[in-house]
């Protein structure tokens, strides 16, 4: 293949490379779907969540590579964003639930305060009157938010056992507690575990998150979604 050839290759993959990496595409570990081989190496890294270590409410480090052969859950929150409380309350439960539902069966769900103004203690006191058993770390100067690009609370990602982003996005389709008219409540976290623990392809690895903006520290800080936003 000829240097001309390459390059046009090459910024043909940049173009399609967020198409091919939503569509879970690869020639990596796992994938089910070809991926042409000048693009591999771009669509792989795509693919595979980075890496980060963050403290827990305790003070004690967490590393994302070391919990190998876990289905990894990252949740974004903010305690005061009122689409993070309508799943936190004591109606609907819905992370509680939810973590508690695969705790036993090798998902690890990790929650993820990147707010800027949000403290350890805060968190503690958050943590503690919602009876949180699972591990919520502090981001505050958001580096691993926008790792991830985070942009929503809550915005999720579900990491499967191969260290690859297998689904990202809302946590349902139903911002307040309210689907879209004529439709059921789906509930895609849930399903994309359920899937994977299964063996199966995630059936939706990418929708809209909804929410409130995540709260990024300065400029870079952005106002919070309005209901319409959320019901895109």
């Amino acid at each position: 293949m000829d240097v001309k050839l390459k390059q046009i290759i090459s910024v043909l993959c940049v173009l399609v490379i967020s198409g091919l990496a939503a569509a879970n595409c690869g020639n990596c570990p796992g994938d089910k779907k070809a991926c042409p081989a000048d693009c591999q190496k771009a669509c792989c890294t795509i693919q595979k969540a980075p890496d980060f270590t963050l403290k827990d409410l305790n003070g004690k480090d967490v590393q994302l590579s070391k919990l190998k052969d876990k289905i990894i859950v990252l949740e974004w929150t903010n305690y005061d964003c009122p689409f993070v409380k309508a799943h936190y309350n004591d109606i609907t439960q819905t992370t509680r639930k939810l973590a508690k539902k695969y705790v036993k069966q090798d998902v690890v769900w990790l929650t993820i305060n990147s707010t800027n103004y949000a403290t350890t203690e805060t968190n503690k006191k958050w943590a503690k009157k919602n009876e949180l058993k699972h591990l919520v770390l502090i981001d505050t100067d958001g580096k691993v938010g926008k790792l991830f690009k985070a942009k929503t609370t809550p915005h999720v990602f579900v990491i499967d056992k191969q260290g690859k982003i297998a689904y990202q996005g809302a946590i349902d389709n139903a911002p307040m507690g309210k689907a879209p008219e004529g439709k059921e409540k789906v509930n895609y976290v849930d399903q994309a575990l359920s899937e994977l623990l299964a063996g199966k392809e995630v059936s939706t690895p990418k929708t809209k998150p909804y929410g409130c903006s995540v709260k990024y520290p300065k400029e870079e800080t952005e106002g919070e979604a309005t209901e319409e936003e959320a019901k895109e």
